[in-house]
């Protein structure tokens, strides 16, 4: 196939860039931040796949370095709910239309992420235990397989249950990480994987590489409340993507 156009080669580097940067700060997001720029420059049936490539590489690379928040009796009901709302998700494209379900959303994040920067004392959620956990895993991993939508519902979930910025971590890293994983075998299992694929992924996941290396160096140096704010400021900015994408 031919080489991409400079322009779009910029396009595509740019979000690699800025949603590795992301993705490695708060262990989420890549897909919502990279879009928007890759979809001027590829079709959704590449990008798509690049997403969770990119994204699973970047998580990857973070893992050393967030294990220490990595708690597995917290971890597993999300991660096997999660995988298991995978497959439902993709099944259930067929019955719902997404631009709705991403404006939902999107109000959603907006409205939330609002409502916990002014409060001053936020609400801890200690009830529901692992049932409430697996819930939760159940709905990221429905939204993945549906629109790639993974991350918002175990983010704010773990806010909610007041945990500290390695515990959330060690909760969004590895369940984002296997959903997307799923979510790309899938892809590859339906032969989406061409050459234009492969191309640009000798592209971006370099690059994402590059801006997750960055984001995890200044995750070291911020503290908890700094964390929530930042995580809170990436809800808002998700939840304004998804409103405009459904918008167009």
């Amino acid at each position: 196939m031919p080489f991409p156009p400079a322009g779009d080669i910029a396009i595509v580097v740019a979000g690699a860039l800025l949603a590795g940067f992301v993705n490695g700060l708060s262990g989420t997001g890549y897909a919502l931040m990279a879009l928007g720029f890759w979809l001027q420059a590829m079709p959704p049936v590449t990008a798509g796949p690049l997403v969770a490539l990119c994204a699973v590489a970047g998580h990857l690379q973070a893992l050393r370095s967030i294990w220490r928040g990595v708690r597995w009796p917290r971890l597993w009901p999300f991660l096997l709910a999660g995988l298991a709302g995978v497959p439902l998700g993709t099944a259930l494209l067929e019955h719902v239309r997404v631009d709705p379900l991403k404006l939902g959303v999107g109000l959603l994040l907006i409205l939330y992420s609002g409502w916990m920067g002014l409060v001053r004392r936020p609400p801890v959620v200690r009830g529901g235990g692992r049932l409430a956990d697996a819930a939760i895993g159940l709905v990221g991993g429905v939204l993945g397989g549906m629109a790639s939508l993974s991350g918002p519902a175990p983010t704010i979930w773990v806010q909610l249950r007041g945990w500290a910025k390695d515990e959330q971590r060690g909760v969004n890293q590895p369940f984002n990480m296997a959903v997307l994983a799923a979510a790309l075998l899938a892809a590859a299992v339906a032969g989406l994987l061409d050459g234009r694929f492969w191309l640009w992924a000798a592209i971006t996941v370099p690059v994402s590489l590059a801006g997750a290396r960055l984001g995890l160096m200044l995750y070291g140096r911020v503290n908890d409340a700094v964390f929530r704010q930042l995580v809170l400021g990436l809800l808002a900015a998700s939840g304004a993507t998804l409103i405009l994408s459904s918008i167009r």
